[in-house]
């Protein structure tokens, strides 16, 4: 799918779904090896809860009367990550496949009410996204990321989607890696307590650099709570003053996707973290009210570490007790 013919790009709202992670493992049981949901693609017990899992988000976008992006399970399927459980190449380029060709049948078979459902796929950092290293070369980044966005782009993927980014050179390669398949692609970087990347930069710092490079087709921001991207905003961090105060033009433009954490508690501080913070959910909608007014081209909105079902219908204004089709973005 071209950038141009993404619901999302122009304007039109999508729901997408929560913690994947954090919701399988603690809320129902299931066995992530190093988060690796990817795994479940590979047996029917496994489809089966990631299609029930996808369906409860369904729901919510048909109360709020919005599309739908399913991201695929595939956030640690690279090389890295996909060794420690057991995949070399050849299963990683079959499961990355697999689970592309699996959401488009199930867009098909579950979701076809729906005026709109992007498949995506997700990409991760080649590192811990909560414990970054040094500085990522663009070119290498795009020789690792290549192989899974390739084989994304032969299942058919609509767009390819990067979260929880640290590093700009990371998201250059990436951008590369899916500019050289023709595919549409997405950039979530992930922020700290302060506001800004792990390596110092401000949002806006860091959106400026992967642009200048050849950006992608629109960014994100994910795996943060409301509060802490907030201060990504300025003025603390210097980046009040680069913007018109309505929000409009510059980098807040960029700004499509936002997937925030339910917890305020540091990266530092989840990855210690032995038992689930799921913050308040009744709490999680309102705590993005001033996101939505700086960043006037959201148009897709979830959840990230700790989030469910519960977080993202509160968000979009369409948990038990709220009015059917809310009121919360009408900017969207």
């Amino acid at each position: 799918m071209l950038a141009c013919d993404l619901p999302q790009v122009a304007g039109h709202p999508l729901v997408t779904d929560g913690g994947m992670e954090t919701d399988l493992i603690f809320h129902h049981g299931v066995e992530l090896p190093h988060f690796a949901a990817f795994v479940l693609i590979d047996d029917e017990l496994g489809r089966g809860r990631l299609e029930r899992y996808y369906e409860a988000y369904a729901d919510v976008a048909r109360r709020a009367g919005a599309g739908l992006l399913l991201d695929a399970p595939t956030w640690r399927a690279n090389a890295d990550w996909g060794a420690l459980v057991g995949y070399g190449a050849e299963d990683l380029a079959r499961v990355n496949r697999a689970a592309i060709a699996w959401l488009l049948e199930l867009r098909h078979r579950r979701f076809g009410d729906l005026d709109d459902v992007v498949v995506s796929g997700m990409v991760g950092p080649r590192g811990d996204g909560y414990q970054p290293g040094a500085g990522v070369d663009p070119d290498q980044a795009a020789a690792y990321h290549g192989p899974q966005v390739e084989a994304f782009a032969a299942a058919g993927v609509d767009v390819v989607s990067a979260y929880t980014l640290t590093d700009p050179g990371e998201a250059v390669g990436i951008v590369r890696a899916a500019r050289r398949v023709g595919v549409a692609v997405a950039v979530s970087f992930t922020v700290e307590t302060d506001g800004r990347l792990p390596g110092r930069l401000t949002l806006m710092e860091a959106i400026a650099a992967v642009d200048a490079a050849g950006g992608p087709d629109y960014f994100g921001v994910n795996c943060a709570h409301p509060s802490h991207v907030e201060l990504a905003i300025g003025p603390a961090d210097g980046n009040a003053g680069t913007v018109p105060a309505d929000g409009a033009g510059d980098w807040r433009q960029r700004i499509v996707e936002l997937r925030c954490n339910a917890s305020t508690k540091s990266h530092a501080e989840l990855d210690e973290a032995d038992a689930l913070d799921e913050g308040d959910p009744t709490g999680f909608g309102p705590a993005h009210d001033r996101l939505r007014a700086v960043f006037p081209r959201l148009a897709v909105l979830g959840g990230c570490c700790g989030t469910d079902v519960r977080h993202v219908a509160g968000l979009w204004g369409v948990a038990d007790g709220q009015p059917v089709a809310s009121e919360r973005w009408p900017a969207m």
